[in-house]
């Protein structure tokens, strides 16, 4: 069995596109989840290593999400993957304990570098050392 990773988002291509940008040849074990409230769910009942997360959803969105994280001590780390760049929200999430924001679309060389950051994947050989943060 792979790495456990929850990909939650509202949009099925924004999904999609999260499993796309994951390092090719990892393994892992994708599970979906459209809205907050679901990821909560599969957080209480299942470990997943990884939470890539989307913050305007239905439901419950991704500020919502890491707080009850936080609150219910669910043990997992969280990737914000968002359209709403803005600094005031990214110094948000990254209070409720989000490892780190990065802006849709993905861009797959920028989530591998945080992954290896964060020692959550072993690079490849060949990475680009200095991979602008957008």
């Amino acid at each position: 069995m792979g790495f456990p990773i929850l990909i939650c988002d509202d949009s099925l291509l924004a999904r999609k596109s999260a499993k796309r940008a994951l390092p090719e040849g990892w393994d892992v074990t994708v599970t979906f989840a459209k809205h907050g409230a679901e990821a909560i769910e599969a957080l209480r009942e299942q470990h997943y290593g990884l939470l890539l997360l989307d913050l305007t959803m239905p439901e419950m969105d991704g500020v919502q999400v890491l707080e009850a994280i936080r609150r219910e001590k669910l043990e997992v780390f969280v990737v914000v993957i968002s359209g709403d760049i803005q600094p005031q929200m990214r110094e948000r999430v990254m209070q409720l304990g989000a490892l780190e924001f990065i802006s849709k679309p993905v861009n797959g060389q920028r989530l591998q570098k945080v992954l290896e950051d964060f020692g959550l994947y072993r690079g490849s050989p060949g990475l680009e050392e200095n991979l602008s943060y957008a």
